[in-house]
């Protein structure tokens, strides 16, 4: 997890913003810098629902951490996209309800490194490890995986927010397949993602896409059900996030509901 410092300040890139620190300042986080607030409050103008869309995102994943630990029994999470700390990171929540649970964090983003530490505080039953890698180099994301993890046994795979940034060209479907296959049988993929289903959500995106030095690129909910081809889904199935097995967490964001959309699914 070492990283040279020049090497780190070289790829903050504190001029322009970037993607984990945007969605931080979207979270009501302290975690940005001008750039990011500023292309923040611009999306913000733009599609003020927008906040509801990242929270709901946000309360999806802790809903399929505890669906994934506390009703099918997986204690091994690998969090690809992890984004900056938070309450209720994954490994919280679920160490919360089984303490030795091993989590990975997979990341590329250097102010989420810096913050690594913060991610890192384990019960003493678990573990947690830090993973500086691409989401688009999934063979290093597996391999320093499996430090931590056992492949041998059923892990569930969160990817939430990330899949959106990348391009068609870079086929997004191909990286989610080459982390599925790795997995053993009856591991889960929990997936959640922004759908393409509103003029000025595309017109908000679009001007982030301008500014910033990541681009995110709007799907449709068919096209996000795509990634769990193969898979057995679990009910209500590939649904706007709002839906799928809401709790009072979802209640205040329904707002933001039809704009993402989300799914799990049991690798057979």
């Amino acid at each position: 997890m070492s990283v040279p410092p020049d090497d780190l300040k070289a790829r903050l890139q504190t001029d322009r913003p970037h993607s984990a620190r945007v969605w931080n300042f979207l979270l009501g986080g302290k975690d940005n810098y001008p750039p990011d607030s500023e292309i923040g409050e611009m999306i913000l103008k733009t599609f003020p629902e927008f906040t509801a869309v990242a929270r709901l995102q946000r309360h999806f994943l802790a809903r399929a951490v505890r669906y994934l630990v506390g009703t099918v029994g997986i204690r091994q999470l690998l969090d690809v996209g992890t984004g900056l700390p938070t309450a209720d990171n994954t490994h919280e929540l679920a160490q919360r309800i089984a303490p030795e649970s091993r989590i990975v964090y997979v990341d590329n983003d250097p102010l989420v490194l810096t913050h690594a530490r913060a991610l890192l505080k384990s019960a003493p039953e678990g573990a947690c490890a830090y993973v500086d890698a691409d989401v688009r180099d999934p063979g290093r994301i597996i391999e320093e995986a499996k430090k931590t993890l056992d492949f041998s046994r059923p892990i569930g795979l969160t990817m939430v927010a990330i899949m959106g940034q990348i391009s068609d060209e870079e086929d997004p479907t191909g990286i989610v397949d080459t982390l599925v296959s790795a997995l053993p049988s009856g591991s889960y993929l929990a997936l959640s993602d922004g759908t393409d289903t509103n003029e000025r959500l595309k017109a908000a995106v679009a001007a982030y896409n301008s500014e910033s030095v990541n681009t995110y690129h709007l799907r449709s909910l068919d096209r996000i059900g795509e990634y769990f081809h193969g898979l057995e889904l679990v009910e209500p199935g590939v649904v706007p996030t709002a839906e799928w097995r809401p709790d009072l967490s979802t209640s205040i964001e329904v707002a933001g509901g039809g704009h993402a959309g989300s799914g799990v699914a049991r690798k057979p």
